[in-house]
This record gives C-alpha cells, sequence and structure tokens, in this order.
C-alpha cells in the first residue's frame, strides 16, 4: 500500500493546530468544534473555498439565531430538536445555504445540549465559527500551481497530434501502416485531465480571470473530434487519385507544424490551392473515382474547419489583449 501525504493533508493538520490552539487560549466551550469546522471549510481552489466559507457563516448564524428562539420558546426536547432540523434544513437549502447544512448543525446541537441561550452562549459559538473559518481561509491561500503540469498537458498533447496527422499521411501514401492508434485514447485522456487541471487553476484565480489554457485545452478537444471524424474516411483515399499525394504531402507539413503559434493562415491558402486544383480536374469517370474525389473534398472541408477552430481562439487571444491595453 502507497502511503502519500498531500499538500491539502498538512494544510488541515496545521489549520486544525492554529484553530484548536486559539479557541483554546480565549477558554472557549467545546474549542475542539473549531477545529471540526475549520477541516470542513478546507477546500481544493480559492474559490470554492470563499464560497464554501459564505455558506457556513450564513448558515452558523441563522442556526444559532433562530435554534435559540425556538429552544427557548418550545423547549429543549428531542422532539423540538428533530422539528428543528425538519424545518431548518429545507429553509437553509432554499436560501442555497446547503453547504453549510453540517456546520449549522454542529452549532445547533452545541446550544442544544446547553439547554440555556444566553448572550455568552452566543458568542462562544460565534467565536469558533468565526475561528474555524478564519483558520481554513487561511490555509487556503495557498494553493500549488498547476503551471508546470499543464505545460506537460499541452506538451504531449501536440505530440499526440503531430503523430496522428503524420500517420493520416502515411496511410494515404502507402495504403498500409502498423500504427496501433494508442495515441488516439490517449488523447482522450490528456484532454480530459488537462481541462479539469485548467479549471482548477482558474478556480484559484481570485482577482484575475486566468483561463488561457482552459480555451487551449477546448480547443485541441475540438479539433480532436475532428480528427476522429476524418479517420474513416482516410482509410479511403490511399493512392487512389493523384490528388492523394497532394493531401498526403499537406498533412505531413501540417504534423510539423502543431504549436502554438498561428500557422494557420500559410496552411489555410494551402488548402484553397488544392481546391483550386481540383476544380481543375477532369469529372471522375468512375463511381470509384467519384467516391474518392467525394472523401478528399469533405477530408479538406473539416481540415479547414480544424484550422478555423484555432485561428478563432488565436483572434479572441488577440482582442482580448486590445481590450486590456485599452483599459
Amino acid at each position: 500500500m502507497r502511503f502519500k501525504i498531500g499538500y491539502r493533508t498538512i494544510k488541515t493538520a496545521i489549520g486544525v493546530l492554529v484553530a484548536t490552539a486559539i479557541s483554546q487560549a480565549l477558554q472557549l466551550d467545546s474549542f475542539g468544534s473549531a477545529a471540526v469546522i475549520t477541516i470542513l471549510c478546507i477546500s481544493v481552489t480559492r474559490k470554492n473555498s470563499l464560497r464554501v466559507s459564505w455558506h457556513r457563516f450564513a448558515a452558523c448564524l441563522l442556526g444559532m439565531i433562530l435554534s435559540m428562539g425556538i429552544f427557548e420558546l418550545l423547549g429543549y426536547t428531542p422532539i423540538v430538536l428533530g422539528l428543528f432540523m425538519v424545518l431548518f434544513i429545507p429553509f437553509v437549502v432554499a436560501l442555497r445555504l446547503s453547504l453549510g447544512i453540517v456546520t449549522s448543525s454542529v452549532i445547533v446541537l452545541h446550544i442544544y445540549t446547553h439547554a440555556n441561550a444566553t448572550v455568552d452562549l452566543f458568542m462562544n459559538e460565534l467565536l469558533l465559527v468565526v475561528i474555524g473559518i478564519g483558520t481554513a481561509l487561511l490555509m487556503n491561500l495557498y494553493m500549488p500551481s498547476s503551471e508546470r503540469q499543464l505545460r506537460v498537458f499541452k506538451k504531449q498533447i501536440e505530440q499526440n497530434f503531430s503523430l496522428i496527422l503524420y500517420e493520416f499521411s502515411t496511410y494515404i501514401r502507402k495504403g498500409d501502416s502498423e500504427w496501433i492508434g494508442a495515441e488516439i485514447s490517449d488523447t482522450v485522456r490528456l484532454l480530459d485531465e488537462s481541462k479539469n487541471l485548467a479549471i482548477r487553476e482558474r478556480n484559484n484565480q481570485i482577482l484575475k480571470e486566468e483561463d488561457q489554457y482552459f480555451h487551449y485545452f477546448q480547443m485541441r478537444e475540438k479539433q480532436f473530434e475532428i480528427l476522429e471524424r476524418l479517420m474513416p474516411f482516410i482509410t479511403t483515399i490511399h493512392g487512389s487519385v493523384s490528388q492523394s499525394e497532394n493531401l498526403a504531402d499537406f498533412l505531413e507539413e501540417l504534423s510539423k507544424a502543431v504549436s502554438p503559434t498561428n500557422h494557420v493562415p500559410y496552411f489555410l491558402g494551402q488548402l484553397e490551392k488544392m481546391r483550386e486544383t481540383f476544380k481543375e480536374m477532369e469529372l471522375p469517370t468512375t463511381r470509384e473515382e467519384f467516391e474518392v474525389r467525394s472523401a478528399l473534398a469533405y477530408i479538406m472541408h473539416e481540415l479547414q474547419q480544424y484550422l478555423l477552430i484555432k485561428d478563432s481562439l488565436w483572434n479572441e487571444k488577440k482582442d482580448t489583449n486590445v481590450k486590456k491595453r485599452a483599459f
């Protein structure tokens, strides 16, 4: 069994230590509850941490006020406690504070156990909540950057794209290939993991929206869908017409240019030249030639969409940079 201590575990341990030490130093009743609240509020992203903390604080405050009023009015009995929870939980959910149900329940049980609503008890519970949530927020300020792993994912995906395009060109030329397509399934995995990581990295940015990686992987995901659609058509045109060699050359050149830099205008121009060449060809004389020519036309159309997807991202980045400079 592999034993591993992650950064979140370390943050939680430190948070428990700090929250317990502060609440104990202040001689608060049930001081261990501050540590429990801290554990509940430790999160994987900064934005989620702020949202969770607000939910828990608001729910706890409501729980304290309402429970003290109802218990004092109806009594400190199990029936009243059960009735309160039946009404309180849907109320909290309706206010969209459902993430605070567990924490507020802990505080409500404290009040029920003391069986005496006083200002001192209210302040005790409020301090436990503030210390627990405040400590968690402090711990959540540290979030390790995923920049390095995102760059690794980016490089691996580009390498896979390059190999896939090269294998397409090889198949068109030779009609056979020893390629087993492992990069296809590997790219699916990489795109899924990289997008999730990019979302998490974006949610760790509080003062700025840094989502260039997310948009990049989203762009590659759309391009990959096109590559998957091309596969059955690629297998129908190997060596069948003279234009297949031109397409193979185009795919091989494209495979060498898979990178973040903008080569789109050049390759769109090459596609347009191939289209003009096809228009000048004589009409197909056999069914097989007609089907191959149709497949070639479809492949060129999909390759144009493949390039335009990247071009749209490039233009979007330029527009964003212009707006930033303007303001």
